[in-house]
């Protein structure tokens, strides 16, 4: 079986919905004539689901256990497959007390390496041009204090680097060429602009008093990267060149995740409090569609 790069396949999946919430009420499209395949988890029963949609629609392949202990909820949180596809990664977030990210081969899903982080690792991306992995280290757990990112690299899965960027740091995205890591401080209401080379933070963006943003995407490639404002039921655009926010999108209740097509036309949030997901004109700014999930809390 060939795997593509999970970030592919969500990318498609994001776009095929985008397609779908712009159709007439009735319609019905042709599925794809080809098979795409994208890791999903599933943090309470410590499950990485392998979901292909394809001809027949989305199916889940196949479900493979995660984890070290098994009276404990260990919860896999970020994934993404490596840039070679032979291999993908996923963070644990609870441990004793550190959490971890591990290497399973794609095709057998075997186990092959892991890596003790900080606490709570959630949120992870990889840089095709360094082989860098980078991790938020949520540190959800206890009295407020400044938070991590980790640098793993992925061919020895060895922490390179451990940097300081505020309470609660989520959302962990590399720009294209890997020289740059983004991430947001969910108690610190700030964008951080990490040297992804040299470990270490080169600007802060502050985007309001008491915003909790839970997620940056990656930059796009007019220099733009979204964050959620998920208590002020918002997300921002922000102008990287400029740094600054250039709009503010009024959304649903608790977006909380975020994706781009690959086309760069269309924004896709998870409303997390909302139980829905929404489609943005990214032209406009209008939200085009907004579709009610079969099940509450969606997320990722």
């Amino acid at each position: 079986m060939r795997v593509r790069p999970a970030l592919r396949g969500a990318a498609a999946l994001a776009a095929g919905l985008a397609a779908l919430a712009a159709l007439p009420a009735g319609a019905r499209p042709d599925p794809p004539a080809r098979s795409y395949y994208v890791y999903v988890c599933a943090e309470s029963e410590d499950e990485v689901a392998l979901v292909r949609y394809g001809p027949r629609g989305l199916e889940v392949v196949r479900r493979v256990a995660v984890g070290r202990l098994p009276a404990e909820t260990e919860g896999p949180h970020g994934i993404a497959v490596g840039p070679d596809g032979r291999h993908w990664y996923v963070s644990i977030a609870h441990g004793a007390p550190f959490g971890s990210v591990h290497k399973y081969a794609t095709g057998s899903d075997a186990w092959v390496a892991g890596v003790t982080l900080g606490m709570y690792p959630a949120t992870l991306d990889i840089a095709a041009s360094t082989r860098l992995l980078f991790a938020a280290n949520f540190d959800l757990h206890g009295p407020p204090a400044p938070g991590t990112v980790s640098a793993v690299e992925i061919d020895t899965m060895e922490e390179v680097a451990r940097v300081e960027t505020g309470v609660m740091p989520h959302g962990s995205r590399l720009s294209r060429d890997g020289t740059r890591h983004y991430s947001v401080t969910m108690m610190g209401g700030e964008l951080v602009e990490l040297d992804a080379l040299g470990f270490e933070v080169v600007r802060r963006l502050q985007l309001g008093d008491g915003v909790q943003s839970t997620w940056v995407t990656a930059p796009t490639r007019d220099g733009m990267v979204y964050v959620t404002g998920n208590n002020v039921a918002s997300v921002f655009e922000v102008d990287l060149g400029a740094w600054r926010v250039r709009r503010t999108f009024e959304t649903g209740a608790g977006p909380y995740n975020l994706a781009v097509t690959p086309d760069g036309a269309t924004l896709v949030a998870t409303y997390k409090s909302g139980d829905a997901v929404g489609f943005w004109d990214l032209e406009t700014g209008v939200e085009r569609a907004r579709v009610p999930t079969t099940r509450t809390i969606p997320h990722g």
